[in-house]
């Protein structure tokens, strides 16, 4: 069964940095794209940034695009998303996601993390 937990969610102040980690289970990880999503109260999920395989390349939504960073190790089965100078408007449940394609995409992922809360307070 594919498993995707995603941690180090938290309550952060604005300006400060946070690192979410996704551990998946390892007969997808190495092929797959994987991308963070994002939720706020009362909107719809929307794409945050998605890394190739190899992660040698990478997608960002323009509303975090030089402030978070997504990575992977694929020998650790782990996708990390390093937040910098985060806002208020950050505010929302961060979710991991895998995607059976073989180009980066912002919609239509496979498989799903249960979500984790970052709060950034205004």
């Amino acid at each position: 069964q594919v498993q995707l937990v995603e941690s180090g969610g938290g309550l952060v102040q604005a300006g400060g940095s946070l690192r979410l980690s996704c551990a998946t289970s390892g007969r997808i990880f190495s092929s797959y794209v994987m991308g963070w999503f994002r939720q706020a109260p009362g909107k719809e999920r929307e794409f945050v940034a998605a890394i190739s395989w190899s992660g040698g390349s990478a997608l960002y939504a323009d509303s975090v695009k030089g402030r978070f960073t997504i990575s992977r190790d694929n020998a650790k089965n782990t996708v990390y998303l390093q937040m910098n100078s985060l806002k208020p408007e950050d505010t929302a449940v961060y979710y991991c996601a895998a995607d059976r394609s073989t180009v980066i995409r912002t919609w239509a992922y496979d498989y799903w993390g249960q979500g984790t809360q970052v709060t950034v307070p205004s």
